[in-house]
């Protein structure tokens, strides 16, 4: 096996930004050029070969193995005849997507959507926690219908949801003409 310095340039560059955007995303600069090394190798690696690869001890690889493994980004393997565990990253990038939101979703919006429900059951005890609690609900009622969105999204076939994120613009203009049409038939009903 190649070690680290026989990466292809282009490799090691896509390696060296997942390290430094994990960071940025929660996860440590390890963790992230491991799945970048699983990401885009051919075939599934064994720790052996990710820790020759990357220049990073056994210890480090497990662990950020574990961490992936936690967050469903790699899939475990076996080869017949051969005791070593193989990891490989999802090959479609949707599923990965899909993986990633759920996962910031179980971990992060979950508990947050969690606390703004009990705040909003508490009875406020003054005008300043009154008006906590009003922007609590606006922050919850935002989280909570971007996730019924999340949601919708969610069940789309991949094909139909990148044809949506195609259109862009597109939606924001049509809607758009669709409430001047409505206010437009509003105004002429009134006038009728």
């Amino acid at each position: 096996m190649a070690d680290a310095r026989e990466l292809p340039p282009l490799n090691r560059q896509f390696i060296a930004h997942f390290g430094e955007m994990g960071s940025r995303w929660g996860i440590n600069r390890t963790v992230g050029q491991i799945y970048a090394l699983l990401y885009l190798s051919q075939r599934p690696l064994n720790a052996d070969e990710i820790a020759e690869l990357l220049a990073f001890s056994r210890s480090n690889v497990s662990m950020g193995l574990k961490e992936l493994q936690a967050w469903r980004l790699v899939k475990l393997r076996h080869h017949p005849g051969d005791r070593r565990e193989y990891f490989e990253a999802p090959s479609d990038v949707w599923e990965i997507f899909r993986v990633l939101a759920e996962e910031r979703r179980r971990r992060e919006i979950e508990p947050t959507l969690s606390m703004l429900r009990g705040a909003l059951l508490e009875e406020p005890a003054s005008d300043e926690e009154r008006h906590a609690q009003q922007r609590m609900r606006e922050m919850h009622d935002l989280i909570d219908r971007l996730m019924t969105w999340f949601d919708d999204v969610q069940r789309l076939e991949p094909e139909t949801a990148m044809k949506l994120m195609g259109m862009g613009a597109t939606v924001t203009k049509v809607l758009g003409l669709k409430s001047r049409i409505a206010g437009a038939a509003g105004r002429k009903k009134k006038e009728g």
